[in-house]
């Protein structure tokens, strides 16, 4: 499949089609300046440049037979590039997308990888082109930085019940509540970070720094006809362990309550989300890259 890239309709496309490439990585980069020879000086001059970044990622799509797991290969070649940059400090790695953010105007696109542009191009034009393989089993966990859940009836668990879940787990996390505020929803029951125990972060700086490897955790009820609903947000996205940590809690509630699920733009019941895999097969996972 090859679609080009050169207007805001294009670019909305773009965005749909791959979500973003939402926990994508980029695997290869390459820089192409193009020279032609001008017989007036004598010498080559520039012709253009084209940045192509090859992406790998990870999506479901919803077929007869409900969500399907594919991974992507996507070469994006941003054509006519007249700035560009790549960044890299202090071991950060600008190849993992946590969302890509895209814009048209002026004639111009302009692509930031990452909300930090590690990297980031302006350009005249773009073209993708992609080959698609079957996914893993379970569709949608990697890149994974936010999931809500909606339960129709059930009691809302309290906080405690969630650290004990996470011991019996054999991950160990120290609750860390947030105080309600004037803007906070009418709904809202309550909200606090939930931080595995051995970051010894918590113990060190300021309470309004980002927590490593949390995930923010908010519980509203009832609304909007359901009887509670739960939201996860990984508070540093673009760090493994939240986004694993974060998995395992969604699995834990998915689990312990009949309801339905949302990540991304994807709604499946609990059963379609955890799919045919067991929580100790994630712990697995999860002690494997730990």
């Amino acid at each position: 499949m090859k679609h080009r890239i050169k207007t805001v309709d294009d670019i909305d496309w773009l965005l749909e089609h791959t979500q973003a490439f939402q926990g994508g990585q980029v695997t290869d980069l390459h820089i192409c300046k193009q020279r032609l020879f001008d017989d007036l000086s004598g010498r080559e001059i520039t012709a253009g440049t084209v940045i192509t970044a090859v992406i790998r990622y990870d999506l479901a799509i919803r077929g007869t037979g409900g969500l399907q797991a594919i991974t992507r290969m996507a070469r994006l070649s941003m054509i006519g590039a007249t700035d560009f940059s790549i960044f890299e400090q202090e071991g950060a790695d600008f190849s993992d997308i946590g969302i890509i953010h895209a814009e048209a105007s002026g004639g111009r696109l302009r692509f930031w990888f990452d909300p930090h542009g590690e990297l980031y191009v302006i350009c005249d034009e773009a073209e993708i082109e992609e080959v698609s393989a079957p996914g893993p089993s379970r569709p949608i966990r990697t890149g994974m930085t936010e999931w809500t859940f909606q339960a129709p009836a059930g009691e809302l668990p309290a906080a405690a019940w969630f650290l004990d879940c996470l011991d019996q787990a054999g991950l160990p996390c120290v609750w860390r509540s947030v105080k309600r505020s004037a803007a906070s929803h009418q709904a809202l029951r309550w909200e606090g970070h939930l931080v595995p125990a051995s970051d010894q972060q918590i113990f060190h700086g300021g309470r309004d720094k980002p927590l490593s490897g949390a995930v923010h955790v908010q519980a509203f009820g009832p609304l909007d006809g359901c009887t509670f609903v739960i939201s996860l947000r990984a508070s540093t996205p673009h760090e493994g362990p939240a986004g694993r940590l974060l998995m395992v809690l969604a699995d834990i509630i998915a689990r312990s309550f009949e309801g339905t699920c949302l990540t991304g733009n994807q709604i499946m019941g609990g059963e379609e989300w955890l799919g045919e895999h067991s929580l100790d097969r994630a712990m697995g996972r999860l002690n494997n890259q730990a």
